[in-house]
């Protein structure tokens, strides 16, 4: 008898739709699985065998052949297990065709028929919702995740057992019940504040730009003078994250197995901190069949480059692409894949290989020329996508001892969702256009100087000898400052204090 069920195989974090067609027919016992499987899935028939046998059902007696259709699109996960175990419970008699029309199931297999979790039930139940399908079996630990999904009825499995009952009818289980309203109590609650951070004020308005406008950051400072904890607390002056930003991001952790157990979507937004020893397939993705990195799983949040220079120079150069587009794009011989990647780079680095060029208590080791090898070590062309070069200086005694808490998260927010605002009324659309993004025919539409401001510019230009692109990058900053200022028109005071952030420019960290 043939059966054919519904299944899915991830490509990137997307899902595409497979047919599992089982047939078996007299001859002697032989099990084919065919349909490009990877190893993984060559081996399932095994698996399948034994907990079909361990849970007291009939295996196949004749000669079986397991087609996963189509035939040119690599299969490469265990998660095909439980859909060919259906597939020859209806081929063998056990289960009736009707009973899995409307269905589809994702889960491997243990030899005991356990069902274990699988990765992307995210995208997997998107991809059934689209293709009209109405109730979906997946592993128990990943039913909250898919149960998103409020169109389909997802039912959480602990074993083989469990599902045959529900697709027969005669076990019966509700479908897990999703509850917006418990997602969204959770949702932008961070662990960490800005209130936490003593001084640093200046630097403090450069993470208000940053998340202001989408402006890229690189802090430059001696080791301990908080680098780090203003990097960490960036995500909590960002705009409240939506539930369909939430979904968009969970699709990405969901496909490669990072969602916490038990949790429907994430919850803030993401802060990646790769070590400096990343690859650069790390770093935007990569592999045979591409997965994504960690640009994409900084998606709608924070990547944080700390000991910048230490990054190798090619982990560092494929950031080019995606701090343009926002996007990564991994091109394989057998396809490319396009990966979403928009975040906001916060760096850091030492002024020099010891870390205290400029530091006024503790005296520089480095020489010259071994202070312009380090600074070398990031190119003109990554810095020139960098937006915001702030100095951090070492904290004084007195306010690392003060009492009252520093300038608070929420306070800051309040800057940022005003700011952001009169971007969404000046651009239009859905609010993602935002300064840091401006193309250049935007910038000359609305990063118009008077006179004044167009003196400074222009000296500017000239005595840091600032690229094209710099110049980009001072209007897209300066527009941001106005905003905040309440401004309509760019000043000069805001383009003066856009200058003041190109600090690499100026040289400051020359003997």
């Amino acid at each position: 008898m043939l059966a054919k069920l519904s299944a899915f195989a991830l490509i990137g974090i997307d899902a595409a739709p497979i047919e599992v067609e089982v047939d078996v027919a007299a001859g002697l016992p032989k099990m084919i699985l065919v349909g490009l499987p990877e190893m993984a899935v060559k081996e399932s028939v095994h698996r399948i065998e034994r907990a079909l046998v361990n849970l007291g059902y009939q295996r196949p007696m004749g000669r079986t052949i397991i087609n996963l259709a189509p035939a040119d699109l690599r299969k490469d996960a265990g998660a095909f297990d439980l859909p060919i175990a259906l597939g020859l419970l209806v081929s063998t008699g056990q289960l009736l065709p009707d009973q899995l029309a409307d269905a589809a199931a994702m889960g491997e297999l243990a030899l005991d028929g356990a069902v274990r979790p699988i990765k992307g039930a995210l995208s997997i139940a998107l991809a059934a919702r689209d293709r009209g399908i109405r109730r979906l079996l997946v592993p128990r630990e990943n039913a909250p995740e898919a149960a998103v999904v409020q169109e389909l009825q997802v039912f959480g499995i602990s074993s083989l057992a469990e599902a045959v009952g529900i697709v027969s009818g005669s076990l019966q289980i509700e479908p897990i019940a999703y509850r917006p309203e418990d997602v969204a109590v959770q949702l932008n609650r961070y662990e960490v504040d800005f209130g936490d951070v003593r001084g640093q004020e200046f630097a403090k308005r450069a993470m208000v730009l940053a998340a202001a406008g989408s402006h890229n950051v690189l802090m430059i400072g001696s080791p301990g003078s908080g680098k780090s904890m203003l990097a960490k607390r960036l995500p909590t002056i960002l705009p409240p994250l939506t539930p369909a930003e939430s979904l968009d991001t969970t699709r990405i952790y969901s496909a490669i197995g990072l969602l916490p157990p038990g949790q429907a979507l994430l919850s803030v937004r993401p802060f990646r901190s790769p070590h400096h020893t990343i690859s650069e397939a790390g770093m935007v993705g990569g592999g045979t069949i591409p997965q994504p990195g960690e640009i994409s799983l900084a998606h709608r949040g924070v990547l944080f480059l700390d000991e910048l220079p230490e990054f190798s120079r090619k982990s560092l150069e494929v950031l080019r692409q995606p701090l343009e587009e926002a996007t990564v794009t991994i091109s394989r011989a057998s396809g490319s894949t396009t990966f979403p990647a928009d975040f906001i780079l916060v760096a850091a680095m030492n002024p020099c290989q010891c870390g205290f060029l400029g530091d006024q208590k503790r005296a520089c080791k480095c020489s010259p020329v071994a202070v312009e090898r380090y600074l070398g070590r990031v190119s003109g062309p990554l810095l020139d996508r960098i937006d915001l070069h702030v100095e951090v200086p070492a904290v004084p005694f007195a306010e690392l001892t003060a009492r009252a808490d520093g300038t608070p998260s929420a306070s800051m927010r309040d800057q940022v969702l005003v700011a952001r605002e009169r971007q969404r009324k000046r651009f239009g659309g859905d609010g993602r256009m935002l300064n840091g993004r401006m193309t250049s025919r935007l910038i000359r539409q609305h990063c118009v100087l008077q006179p004044d401001a167009q003196g400074l510019l222009k000296s500017a230009m000239e005595g840091l000898g600032l690229s094209a692109r710099a110049h980009d990058r001072i209007l897209r900053v300066a527009r941001t400052i106005a905003d905040l200022a309440g401004s309509e028109r760019v000043e000069a005071s805001h383009v003066a204090e856009a200058v003041s952030y190109r600090t690499l420019d100026r040289k400051l960290w020359r003997r």
